[in-house]
């Protein structure tokens, strides 16, 4: 077993739980160190996220953080985003999914970025 295997997996086990993507980083590890394809990265990230989402699951609901009837929504929109994603990944060639899936991140950081969140920020200075 390889040690940075091991901290690249803590690392995204940790950012995921904190809510800070820690599957894109995993992801980024496997194909930019590792030289994994894409499919293959992504299809580790999602069962390495199995284990963490309901691990975090079990906690933030004992701490009665997560409200059940407003997520239902989420919930059902991801499931049939995961259908519909299985079915387009069978269709689509490896090099054009590496390449959506790079330009949604660089959108990600740029939105981050360049957009300020007035009610998130104003949330922060209430603590």
């Amino acid at each position: 077993m390889n040690f940075l295997n091991i901290i690249a997996g803590f690392f995204s086990g940790v950012a995921g739980a904190m809510g800070l993507g820690g599957g894109g980083v995993l992801v980024l590890y496997l194909t930019l160190i590792k030289d994994f394809d894409q499919i293959k990265s992504q299809g580790i990230n999602l069962l390495f996220f199995i284990p963490c989402a309901v691990i975090a699951i079990i906690i933030h609901s004992k701490r009665k953080l997560i409200k059940w009837k407003k997520i239902l929504p989420f919930i059902i929109g991801g499931v049939l985003g995961v259908t519909i994603g299985v079915f387009l990944i069978n269709h689509l060639d490896t090099s054009l999914i590496s390449k959506l899936f790079a330009g949604l991140l660089i959108l990600m950081g740029l939105r981050e970025f360049f957009v300020n969140d007035s009610k998130n920020n104003q949330d922060k200075t209430a603590k």
